[in-house]
This record gives structure tokens, C-alpha cells and sequence, in this order.
């Protein structure tokens, strides 16, 4: 048996198996587009870009600010703007190597003894944005940040927890990922699965 990518801690959704003969197919498989349905938190930065990372900077979202900055037309744009080949960061939790180590396991080991990984050792990569659609936007008037859905089509290595810390920068605010759920692989759907 073997997979065609797996998915990370945050996230839940579709994973393409092989098993006997189909595992020779399953490299090809791993190029496919993907498309997934997240939620981005405005107002908040974690060091592993999602929820479950230690909080590195905060910010507040006034009413105003929710009501003007962040109505669905400028969003809509925003995102819109996304679309395209861009050059980010990559999360320190992601499991690209670096001389054979995957760089969460760096990020866990400098986490251990109160350290982290600083934005300058993080790699680059080119990644590619095919939509951006908008599906929801939630201001939370208690803690005082906006949660966005949003549906994306990427192309294989893209990383939307960088996705989601680049549309906090479009707006000149901290983001994370609140949640991540992968729908699509090639032609392959979610809702065509197996639930295991």
C-alpha cells in the first residue's frame, strides 16, 4: 500500500491509497491539481500557520475595520489577486527537506527548547493559484477577528497555510489557518470516497 500525499495534523478530506498494482501509478497521482476548502483567521499568527502553533503576534479587527476592509467585494479581490503564480514562504511545519530532514521535525526540535525557526531559513517556492473563490465571511465581534472561507484550486506544492498568511499580509494583518479540508485530487472527488 501507498498514498499519493498525505494530509497534515489540521487538516481532514480526500487522500488517494494504492494498493498492489495500483501503487505504480501513485507518483504521477502526486502532480495532479487539488483543490481544498479552508477557513482563514484574520487577527492572529501562529508559528506553524494554523491553529494548533504557538501564537507569535496578534492583532485586533475592529467593527469598522470588518465593516469597510473586509466586506465581500474587497475580499473577492483580494483574493482574485492571488491568482496566478506566487513566491512564498513556505510554513516551517511543512515536510519539504532540507539535507534529508523534513522541516517539521526541525521546527519540532527548536520548538522543544524554546526556539523557532526564523522566516530567513524558510524556503521559497513558486506556487501556482488556478482560483481563489470566496464562500464566507464571519466577523467575531468578542474576539475581535474575521474568519474567511474560502475555496482554492492549486496546482501539486502548493501550501495554502501559506495562502492563508499571504492574504493577512495583502491587508496588513496577521493570519492562520482555522481549519483545512482537501475536496479534490485530479478528477478525484471527496465525495466519491471511501470513509476510513
Amino acid at each position: 500500500m501507498g498514498h499519493a500525499g498525505t494530509l497534515d495534523p489540521l487538516a481532514s478530506g480526500l487522500m488517494i491509497i494504492g494498493i498492489a498494482e495500483g501503487t505504480k501509478s501513485l507518483t504521477e497521482l502526486t502532480k495532479l491539481d487539488k483543490e481544498y476548502i479552508t477557513e482563514i483567521l484574520i487577527g492572529q499568527k501562529t508559528e506553524s500557520g494554523d491553529k494548533d502553533g504557538r501564537v507569535l503576534e496578534e492583532r485586533e479587527v475592529t467593527d469598522k475595520e470588518a465593516a469597510e476592509t473586509f466586506s465581500r467585494d474587497i475580499v473577492s479581490a483580494a483574493l482574485a489577486s492571488m491568482v496566478g503564480t506566487l513566491t512564498l514562504p513556505v510554513s516551517a511545519y511543512s515536510a519539504i527537506k532540507q539535507n534529508g530532514v523534513p522541516f517539521y521535525k526541525k521546527a519540532r526540535a527548536a520548538a522543544r527548547v524554546g526556539k523557532m525557526i526564523s522566516e530567513a531559513e524558510l524556503p521559497i517556492r513558486e506556487m501556482k493559484v488556478y482560483e481563489a473563490e470566496l464562500l464566507d465571511i464571519i466577523y467575531d465581534n468578542k474576539t475581535k477577528t474575521v474568519l474567511i472561507k474560502v475555496r482554492f484550486h492549486v496546482g501539486s506544492g502548493t501550501y495554502i497555510r501559506s495562502l492563508g498568511e499571504e492574504l493577512g499580509r495583502h491587508f496588513g494583518y496577521p493570519a492562520r489557518l482555522e481549519s483545512l479540508r482537501r475536496t479534490k485530487i485530479g478528477d478525484y472527488k471527496i465525495e466519491d470516497a471511501e470513509a476510513v
